[in-house]
């Protein structure tokens, strides 16, 4: 059976993280769902429009493997003030799935509890300014510490989707992928 992705999206999200992922995750045979926080299309901080499959709460009861967190400013603070999110991460955490995050939206897995007692990164300075003591911050571009998965930033989006495949199908399909996008494959 396929794994599904549900990857929300609000007004002001980074594109470039948003579509990286969605892009690569369905290169990779992986189900991706678009949520929109609220229903019809949705504009991302450079202003591109993305039409979502869904609106959030159309999907709120539906089974995910992951949920993946795009970051971008505001986008990031719009899913952070959203309880629905809040409500939807915590549940993956408990049925031990995947929650992932990019950019700013690293703070809004902390806001929801996920990363205590964790190592995470973020975009500089996010995670810092929320003086979590029991948060190993790291500089790397992509951190994976038990089923949560923290990334930078645009930069590293790419990196972070090809992590995310080879957690949900395997290193054999992320290096398929990877080769066709004419990367080399990962060492």
């Amino acid at each position: 059976m396929s794994k599904r992705v549900l990857v929300p999206l609000a007004e002001g999200f980074e594109e470039l993280e948003a579509v990286t992922v969605i892009d690569l995750l369905r290169r990779a045979g992986i189900e991706v769902v678009t949520a929109g926080l609220q229903p019809g299309p949705v504009r991302g901080s450079r202003g591109t429009v993305i039409v979502p499959d869904v609106s959030l709460d159309q999907v709120l009861d539906e089974d995910f493997d992951m949920v993946v967190l795009p970051g971008g400013l505001p986008g990031a603070d719009h899913l952070n003030e959203d309880p629905r999110i809040r409500q939807l991460l915590r549940r993956m955490a408990d049925s031990g799935r995947y929650t992932a995050a990019i950019c700013a939206a690293p703070k809004v897995l902390a806001t929801a509890g996920l990363l205590s007692g964790r190592e995470a990164t973020s975009y500089p300075g996010v995670l810092e300014a929320l003086k979590l003591p029991d948060v190993r911050l790291s500089p790397r571009p992509v951190v994976v510490d038990g089923t949560v998965v923290t990334s930078r930033g645009p930069g590293t989006a790419m990196d972070f989707a090809l992590e995310l495949i080879e957690r949900l199908a395997g290193r054999e399909v992320r290096e398929k992928v990877e080769t066709a996008l004419q990367r080399p494959a990962a060492a």
